[in-house]
């Protein structure tokens, strides 16, 4: 179960990305463009939001079925903040991409109530765009691109 389940968060991950690298962008050209927020905008905006929901969902399904969860008894937190590859998917991997899932969820939820098109594409643009940065710095490059 964990290997599929692993394999199911590698690849949906891409679809994250992707996805949020589109929504972030769109709204950080669209606003600097002085652009209008249009119903695609916010199609876009609500799609980054279910699938970055739904990542972490399975993230959390592969965080507690993970072999490594048992290091906790074994080692112990100190052992685990010592071992850079431990503390990247035990700690850090986790806590940063909930955080950025919050920040994702926040910048939709108070996007919806801005009023005009500038605030709205703005407020998309700085929860989108630091939660992108969240994402792509505690993604485990050596072991996903390898």
């Amino acid at each position: 179960m964990y290997s599929s389940v692993q394999i199911l968060h590698s690849y949906w991950a891409y679809l994250v990305l992707l996805i949020l690298i589109l929504a972030t962008g769109n709204a950080i050209i669209k606003s600097i463009g002085g652009k209008e927020y249009e119903a695609k905008d916010f199609r876009i905006s609500l799609f980054t939001l279910i699938v970055s929901h739904i990542q972490l969902l399975i993230g959390l399904v592969l965080y507690f079925v993970s072999p490594r969860l048992s290091l906790f008894s074994e080692l112990g937190m100190g052992e685990i903040m010592k071992d850079a590859v431990n503390r990247l998917y035990l700690v850090e991997h986790p806590l940063i991409n909930i955080i950025a899932v919050a920040l994702i969820t926040i910048g939709y939820s108070k996007h919806k109530k801005k009023l005009t098109s500038k605030g709205k594409l703005k407020t998309i643009a700085i929860f989108y765009s630091i939660a992108l940065a969240l994402f792509l710095s505690r993604i485990p490059w050596n072991a996903w691109l390898g």
